[in-house]
């Protein structure tokens, strides 16, 4: 699959590109935390990670936990979306970035990285697209390999970091849906300078790989993605080691996971100040039950602070997040477009 690579620029440009716009306010930030992997279970520490500490994502299946900060709120949403079967990732994170019922349209659940249909529907519907064409900008947080983006057919300035070997790369549906609107994606080398995140927070992983990024405590990148927020309408980050671990049933992967983005939500919280909104859900359960290594059915922790809070009721299933954020996004009413153009 190639993916076309389009308009967008860095921080500063996203700013001069919002200013003199109605409405426009630079001290305004708009986040959504994508987490891959996380229902509402039983409150058992024996196989549920989230029974073993008050994380804000321990939400549990009776709609019981811990009161949240700062005025926030929390509500289940349904993943099934009236589909047989357990939910997997390709069509539920279409179905949270189009408002699309992704399942439905293909008539089953539908694992991993999305296939010609789903990618036709996110090159379409895409949140991102979207607010492009409603005049907003959003930006991608997560910061990518050099090498994996071309291989996606993706422009990305300086030279692969590492060859990917034999193994086809595939874009995720959070990377397909981004490209659709056309955004700049960033990568290691933004990580570096403070100008995005590696997927796992503190950039441990990619240092792994030879990469010359500095060590991130999650507070300190709660501070870079406030940052990138308030020079754009949109701001999603994407976390997906809580799935990983899930799949791995391992207590430990899990706790250090949850530990991790704890940290950083927290964070973030603490940094919102008056008008900013923070909305945080997942596709899938999966880490509420480690007695399987298999996705779940339960329902999926959705939480809202700050201007997300007062009509996060309205979340019922994963397809009323894109309007959720549209509209958080400064675009009231938006829906996705109808025609690909």
């Amino acid at each position: 699959m190639r993916i076309s690579h389009g308009r967008g620029g860095a921080v500063g440009g996203a700013r001069d590109a919002r200013e003199g716009r109605p409405g426009y306010d630079p001290r305004v930030a708009t986040l959504f935390v994508f987490v891959d992997g996380v229902g509402a279970g039983v409150a058992d520490p024996e196989r549920n990670p989230l029974a073993r500490g008050e994380f804000l994502l321990s939400r549990f299946e009776d709609g019981s936990g811990a009161p949240l900060p700062a005025g926030g709120r929390a509500v289940l949403a349904d993943a099934t979306l009236g589909v047989p079967g357990r939910p997997q990732s390709a069509t539920g994170q279409t179905s949270i970035l189009t408002g699309e019922n992704a399942p439905r349209l293909l008539g089953r659940h539908l694992l991993g990285f999305p296939n010609a249909a789903l990618r036709e529907l996110l090159l379409r519907r895409s949140l991102f697209r979207a607010l492009a064409e409603a005049g907003r900008s959003a930006a991608f947080a997560n910061a990518y390999p050099v090498a994996y983006l071309r291989a996606l057919g993706i422009e990305a300035d300086g030279e692969p970091e590492f060859p990917l070997g034999k193994r086809k790369a595939r874009a995720a549906a959070t990377t397909v849906a981004f490209a659709a609107g056309g955004g700049r994606f960033r990568t290691w080398p933004d990580a570096r300078e403070g100008r995005g995140l590696t997927h796992d927070i503190t950039g441990v992983r990619a240092r792994a790989f030879g990469a010359d990024l500095p060590l991130r405590a999650p507070e300190e990148a709660a501070e870079i993605l406030l940052a990138l927020a308030r020079g754009h309408d949109l701001t999603v980050f994407e976390f997906f080691e809580t799935d990983e671990a899930g799949h791995a049933r391992s207590m430990e992967r899990a706790a250090d996971a949850l530990e991790r983005l704890d940290a950083l939500l927290r964070g973030l919280v603490a940094g919102l100040g008056d008008g900013d909104a923070l909305v945080v859900a997942s596709d899938h359960g999966n880490l509420e039950d480690l007695s399987t290594r298999n996705h779940t059915r339960a329902r999926v922790p959705v939480l809202g602070f700050g201007r997300a809070v007062p009509t996060l009721g309205e979340v019922t299933d994963l397809t009323h997040l894109a309007p959720l954020l549209g509209e958080l996004a400064g675009a009231p009413g938006l829906r996705p477009p109808a025609d690909a153009g």
